[in-house]
């Protein structure tokens, strides 16, 4: 079972090769298998309080043809304590960044909240950026 209990919305993903995609989000990503069906070619999948579930492609569920990347229009933000064991683990592996880390701040009310991001593509095209906090700002002045 995932620790703490099941999240309230899960992302599941279709996946071409389960175990390419274990591989990926296991061994470069640091996720654990909290559970798996390997009949069904399934897993569940947790880091840090984040859960994902992959799915081979069986046809159960599909919506219309399966063309890579899959997921297009979507990202999955992952917040995670430190992203540089991340980084590492993809270079190890010599996995490529989608997009290398970049310091990135966002207005929030009357705030701005800052993190160090890196986007990273799975096996299947989808698209994950990972993030981590550097705390909150007061905004830039307005220029007159």
């Amino acid at each position: 079972m995932p620790e703490g209990g099941f999240n309230r919305l899960v992302p599941e993903l279709d996946v071409a090769d389960i175990d390419a995609s274990l591989k990926f989000w296991c061994d470069c990503l640091g996720f654990r298998v909290a559970y798996d069906r390997p009949a069904a070619h399934f897993a569940y999948c947790e880091r840090e309080g984040v859960q994902v579930m992959l799915c081979q492609i069986n046809g159960e569920w599909l919506t219309g043809p399966l063309e890579r990347p899959f997921g297009r229009g979507i990202n999955f933000q992952i917040t995670v304590s430190d992203i540089e064991p991340l980084l590492a683990r993809l270079k190890r592996a010599d996995w490529p960044l989608f997009r290398d880390v970049k310091e990135s701040w966002y207005r929030i009310g009357d705030e701005e909240q800052g993190s160090l991001e890196f986007l990273v593509l799975d096996p299947d095209g989808y698209l994950v950026r990972f993030s981590q906090a550097l705390g909150s700002r007061a905004p830039p002045s307005p220029r007159l």
